[in-house]
């Protein structure tokens, strides 16, 4: 599958969601969808970004914005994940990477020295057509779940 490109329609996924079930990407066709990639469950870096999307939640809510969190963690670690942070959106597993394959999302990256592949922090805007409208790469949490809110309601 090609690697998706800013104004790219997004092409029609599916992925095993939290509480059971699959989210499509065609159940947030007509609407505002924040896509946003995180390396784990349960980590300093990514329980700070879920628990910032949970607070402006409503926010989201209010400018007509789905939001849905994506990480190669299993539906399993989703659930718990969700359940201790008290999220109001859909974690989605994609346990075999395809989706993070097709946002360009997996990257080389080093802990003490050592290489590893893993998911690199990173958001995306997509319009009611599917379209992405904008991205964020490489993204620091603090105030990012903010400048995204922003970016929506212009949208």
């Amino acid at each position: 599958m090609p690697k998706i490109k800013p104004e790219a329609k997004v092409p029609e996924f599916s992925l095993p969601m939290t509480g059971g079930g699959t989210w499509s990407l065609k159940d947030a066709a007509g609407k505002k969808l924040v896509i946003y990639f995180y390396p784990k469950d349960m980590t300093s870096g990514c329980t700070r970004e879920s628990q910032d999307f949970r607070d402006l939640h409503g926010a989201f809510r209010k400018a007509g914005v789905q939001v849905v969190g994506i990480s190669r963690d299993s539906v399993a670690s989703h659930d718990k994940f969700a359940a201790k942070e008290s999220l109001p959106f859909a974690l989605l597993a994609d346990t075999d990477e395809k989706v993070c394959k097709l946002f360009d999302v997996i990257k080389e990256k080093s802990l003490y020295g050592r290489k590893y592949l893993g998911v690199e922090r990173s958001t995306f805007l997509l319009d009611g057509t599917g379209r992405v409208r904008q991205e964020w790469r490489k993204v620091k949490v603090p105030g990012h779940a903010e400048e995204v809110l922003e970016a929506a309601q212009r949208l």
